[in-house]
């Protein structure tokens, strides 16, 4: 049986530090794993100013979703204009995700249930009860819901649900 390949996939540009955060990316998310690693050889080492050898691109898999890393040096960083959102059925997921993800990241960053890790990278640890409120029939449930969020930083289902109730 032929396996259906994801046709998208999203390419991560470091300057050195992917094969760091790959690891580190893996070993966050369940049902993760590092594939193919292609390293630079002496004609990309000597255009990209990266040593000969130092990783060049990494294949990866987080949570079975499909993503690509590569080293490209200082040129692009990432920013706030995308994020990877993880939806997440439970408190206990909302705390693991935002704990491993937000550490060695920019406080200043958080917010709304954003985050940005120690490599710049936004993520977006939204719990799926969120989206239900925020798009409740109750139109004054869902803003008491809205203004809730608005508050915090690392989302809390408990206190999201309460203001949601009034």
């Amino acid at each position: 049986m032929q396996t259906k390949i994801q046709r998208i996939s999203p390419c991560l540009w470091f300057d050195r530090q992917a094969e760091e955060a790959v690891a580190l990316y893996t070993s966050i998310f369940p049902n993760s794993h590092i594939g193919t690693i292609t390293r630079h050889g002496k004609e990309s080492a000597e255009i990209s100013g990266i040593p000969e050898g130092t990783v060049l691109a990494i294949d990866f898999q987080l949570d079975g979703v499909d993503f690509a890393a590569i080293n490209g040096g200082p040129i692009f960083k990432f920013t706030e204009a995308i994020s990877l959102v993880i939806k997440c059925d439970t408190q206990a997921e909302v705390d693991h995700y935002w704990t491993r993800l937000s550490e060695g990241g920019d406080e200043k960053a958080q917010q709304c249930g954003w985050l940005k890790d120690r490599y710049g990278l936004s993520w977006q640890v939204t719990p799926v009860v969120l989206y239900q409120l925020l798009s409740d029939p109750d139109p004054a449930r869902a803003t008491r819901a809205s203004a809730a969020m608005m508050q915090m930083k690392k989302l809390d289902i408990a206190a999201l649900l309460k203001a949601a109730d009034g």
